[in-house]
């Protein structure tokens, strides 16, 4: 941005595991940092400052559900009375099924939790956000933008206890595609990255399975992820590191999704 203003990312998902990782990376490269979560302010905002104590940038904190039209539009507006601009959306917010349970005895009651905050929500999140990039882009030829979707190597891989998980990041990556087809125009990029085994709450449940299952190989480097990781690849793409790579999917699984003989 010309004049010494701190560019603005916005991410979802961002008062813990990989969300939080990634608001601090991008804080500590001078970024002004809107993080969303669902809990109320009152029970984050003092542990959001710590964590993210050391960086250069401004933070506010947007509460809300990406999964509600009227969250979802409560956040931006947030970032637009705080900020007045917003150049990078993280589509970082995510559920897993709240019981993972066989296809065959899966819920509609769900699917339709999983699909709505993992799917539906960050589609309209970013045509809201689009349309505010686009505008900010007619006023500022020199306004930069980028959207980057947290996916998952679930997108591909499949677990037949979380269907609708799979389900919901399957469809996600295809909306990365259809956004980066959609915005390329304005000259604002969208990237879709992969985690694969994350060390994160989400997978605190599943530690002593996959401790085994990766020390047996299951990937190629023989550790669990970090949120770091997948904040170090995020941060390398919002600062322009793979500029004509619009579209593209980049695997941080440690090779898990490398096919071997």
């Amino acid at each position: 941005m010309s004049g010494g203003v701190r560019p603005v990312a916005l991410i979802t998902g961002g008062t813990r595991g990989i969300g939080l990782a990634i608001a601090k990376r991008l804080r500590e490269g001078g970024y002004d940092i809107a993080v969303n979560g669902t809990r109320p302010e009152s029970e984050v905002a003092e542990r959001l400052a710590a964590e993210l104590e050391g960086g250069s940038g401004d933070v506010v904190y947007c509460p809300g559900s990406v999964g509600s039209a009227e969250d979802r539009a409560s956040i931006l507006e947030r970032v637009r009375e705080r900020f007045g601009r917003l150049n990078v959306l993280i589509n970082n917010a995510g559920v897993g099924p709240l019981e993972r349970l066989d296809v065959l005895d899966a819920t509609e009651e769900s699917f339709d939790r999983v699909v709505g905050i993992n799917l539906k929500g960050p589609y309209f999140l970013t045509q809201a956000a689009a349309r505010w990039m686009i505008e900010q882009k007619h006023a500022d030829p020199e306004f930069s933008a980028t959207v980057v979707n947290v996916g998952s190597i679930s997108a591909t891989v499949v677990s037949i206890n979380r269907g609708e998980y799979c389900i919901s990041k399957a469809g996600f990556a295809m909306a990365s595609r259809i956004w980066a087809v959609r915005l390329a125009e304005y000259g604002i990029p969208v990237y879709e990255v992969r985690p694969g085994i994350i060390r994160t709450d989400m997978t605190a449940g599943v530690t002593e399975k996959y401790d085994r299952l990766i020390g047996e190989g299951l990937t190629v480097q023989r550790r669990w992820g970090t949120p770091e990781d997948v904040a170090a690849g995020v941060f390398a793409l919002v600062s322009g590191a793979f500029p004509y790579s619009t579209g593209g999917v980049f695997m941080i699984d440690g090779g898990l999704t490398v096919v071997r003989l």
